[in-house]
């Protein structure tokens, strides 16, 4: 069976002046086109050839053994070639571009000719390759080299509100940061330089854009006195306050929340009392 953006390994069965026709096997009637450009040398009739298979710029099934940018089996970072009114169209190093449907886009701000996107490679509904920038979990590995405390390098796919922000470590590995930290600020296809917090059994990374703790305290702390100075000189709420609150009023943790402000009263720089926090 001729199976579509996958490489098959096709016997030539004949050769035509436009090239070599390919099949599984040597007679069976369906067959593919190999152009005589791509044709290897010294290739006679009977031998068996690796091809990626692939649609013309007619839809009809081609065989070529140039390696594309992108297979089924992975997602890989493409540029956009051009916008059109159907979608945009990426260099995946064949003839005929690759497009991304709008409706396969990901994130605030719609990509643009030159922009690199990082995409998955699917068959769409009527049979022709397609990329997305949707559901990458599918394809990232989980078979990452990395360990607790190495700094890793990742990109932003996808926000999952109930979970956290998922991240392509390395374009390749599956990651997560964890909701209470404040990625708003951020959009889909951002690069983070990011630490490793775990190694989840399954192979999947915990990460963090945060730096170790007591790395943090003084940048939190003027974080925090920045956000007091803001409500007058009296926030109006503790360390106590539920997590939702704090994330949404300083876009910290409430563990980093609390120990920014531990650390800010051991300075004496605010007080305590009736469930505020002063500027001293």
């Amino acid at each position: 069976m001729l199976e579509l953006c996958k490489y098959n390994d096709l016997k030539i069965a004949r050769f035509k002046d436009f090239g070599a026709l390919l099949a599984e096997h040597m007679n069976d009637e369906k067959r593919v086109l190999l152009p005589r450009k791509e044709i290897p040398e010294d290739a006679k009739t009977g031998d068996t050839v690796r091809v990626f298979l692939y649609l013309d710029s007619k839809d009809r099934m081609i065989a070529t053994t140039t390696e594309p940018l992108i297979t089924m089996d992975r997602p890989e970072v493409l540029t956009v070639k051009d916008v059109t009114r159907i979608g945009l169209f990426l260099d995946w190093g064949l003839p005929k571009d690759l497009l991304l449907p709008f409706h396969e886009i990901a994130g605030k701000k719609r990509p643009d000719a030159g922009d690199e996107v990082l995409v998955r490679l699917y068959i769409d509904k009527s049979g022709r390759p397609c990329a997305s920038m949707k559901h990458l979990y599918e394809v990232l590995g989980t078979d990452s080299p990395y360990q607790k405390g190495d700094t890793v390098k990742g990109r932003i796919y996808e926000f999952g509100h109930d979970f956290g922000t998922f991240v392509a470590v390395d374009d390749i590995y599956t990651g997560m940061i964890p909701r209470h930290e404040d990625m708003r600020q951020h959009d889909i296809g951002d690069e983070l330089e990011l630490r490793v917090t775990e190694v989840k059994p399954d192979g999947k990374l915990a990460l963090t854009s945060r730096k170790n703790a007591y790395q943090e305290l003084d940048c939190d702390g003027a974080k925090v006195m920045s956000i007091i100075d803001s409500y007058a000189g009296v926030l109006p709420f503790t360390e106590k306050a539920s997590p939702e609150v704090i994330l949404r009023e300083t876009g910290l943790s409430k563990a980093a929340f609390k120990r920014a402000v531990g650390h800010l009263y051991k300075e004496r720089k605010i007080s305590l009392g009736d469930g505020k926090i002063r500027k001293a």
